[in-house]
C-alpha cells in the first residue's frame, strides 16, 4: 500500500498563531510514513511556498499538517490545485469555510442543526455591546482561530471590553455565545464515519489551549459514558455539520451538551492536530487504528 502513493510531502509549521502545534504534527506524521515505508518528505512552508514547492522533487501527494490560516483556510488547497497536487483533506470551499466560525454558523442555522445563539464584533464598527439574546456569562472567540486562541470566557459586562480587545488582536471579526454549562465533546470524522466520541474534561475553565497541548491532567474519556442512543445522536449530528459544509476525507466536530441533555455543535476542523495530545488518533485507536495506519488512511483520501 505505501508504494501507490508516490513522494509525498508533509506541509508543515507555518505562519498562523497555530505554527507550534503544526511543527509536531507535521513531524509525528512524517515519522509514521517513514515508518509504513512511504517516500515523504517535510517542507516547512513559507511565504516563499510556490518556491517551495518547485525546488521539491515532484511531488505525488502533499500531507497538509498545518493548522490555522495559511494552511487550513483555503489558501493552501487553492495554490495546490492551480499546481495540480492533489492533497488531503477538505477543499477550498470547505476549508475557507470551516475556518469561519460565523459563515459556518450561518450555514448551520440556516440547515436547522443546533448551535449556539451568537453576536458578531467587528473591529470596523468598534461596536462593545452585547445583546440580550447572548448575556452573561458568555465566551468570546476570534472568528477564524483554531487550538482555542484568544478565547475568554467573559462573566461581567466590566471583563467584557478588555476581553473583546484581546479577540480582536487575533482576527477582525469576533463572536460571542452565551457560555453553556455541560459535557464537552468531539467527534472525528474519517472518510465519511464519525468516528467514536471523546468527551474532554477540564479543571481549567474551559478546555483551552494549555488543557490540548501541555497539561498532563486533562481527562479525556473514550469510549465516553453517553448512552447508545445519545451517541448516535451526537455521530449524527458531527456527521450532518461535517458534511453540509463541504468537508471531505477526513477532520473533527467540537460540540456541547447543556444539562438538559441538548448537543450544541461549536466547529469544524479540517486539519486538526495530530500530535501526543491531539484527539483524532485517540479516537481512531478507539476503533482500531494505529497511529501510523491512521496517517496512511488519510492520505489515501488524498483528492
Amino acid at each position: 500500500m505505501s508504494n501507490q502513493f508516490g513522494h509525498v510531502a508533509v506541509l508543515y509549521g507555518g505562519l498562523s498563531a497555530e505554527r507550534e502545534v503544526s511543527l509536531k504534527s507535521g513531524q509525528e506524521i512524517y515519522q509514521a510514513l517513514i515508518k509504513e515505508g512511504v517516500n515523504a518528505s517535510l517542507i516547512d512552508v513559507g511565504k516563499n511556498i510556490i518556491q517551495q514547492l518547485q525546488d521539491a522533487k515532484p511531488i505525488d501527494i502533499a500531507f497538509i499538517a498545518l493548522h490555522g490560516r495559511g494552511g487550513e483556510d483555503g489558501t493552501l488547497q487553492a495554490l495546490l490545485e492551480f499546481m495540480e497536487i492533489p492533497y488531503t483533506g477538505s477543499g477550498v470551499m470547505a476549508s475557507a469555510l470551516a475556518m469561519d466560525k460565523y459563515r459556518s454558523k450561518l450555514l448551520w442555522q440556516g440547515l436547522g442543526l443546533p448551535t449556539p445563539v451568537f453576536q458578531l464584533f467587528q473591529k470596523s464598527q468598534q461596536t462593545t455591546e452585547l445583546s440580550p439574546k447572548v448575556a452573561f456569562p458568555c465566551v468570546l472567540k476570534p472568528a477564524k482561530e483554531g487550538s482555542s486562541i484568544g478565547i475568554t470566557k467573559v462573566n461581567t459586562a466590566e471583563e467584557f471590553s478588555a476581553a473583546l480587545t484581546t479577540a480582536l488582536q487575533f482576527d477582525d471579526d469576533v463572536l460571542a455565545e452565551p457560555w453553556i454549562t455541560g459535557a464537552e465533546f468531539t467527534v472525528a470524522i474519517l472518510n465519511e464515519q464519525a468516528l467514536s466520541p471523546i468527551e474532554l474534561k477540564t479543571d481549567r475553565t474551559f478546555y483551552d489551549y494549555e488543557a490540548k497541548y501541555i497539561a498532563n491532567d486533562t481527562q479525556y474519556i473514550c469510549p465516553c459514558n453517553l448512552s447508545s442512543r445519545k451517541q448516535h445522536e451526537l455521530k449524527k449530528l458531527a456527521l450532518e455539520a461535517f458534511e453540509s459544509l463541504g468537508c471531505d476525507g477526513w477532520g473533527r466536530v467540537d460540540v456541547m451538551q447543556d444539562q438538559a441533555g441538548d448537543f450544541w455543535v461549536l466547529e469544524v476542523n479540517t486539519v486538526p492536530g495530530m500530535t501526543d495530545h491531539s484527539l483524532v488518533p485517540m479516537a481512531a485507536k478507539e476503533e482500531g487504528y494505529s497511529f501510523s495506519k491512521l496517517v496512511l488512511e488519510i492520505l489515501a483520501t488524498a483528492q
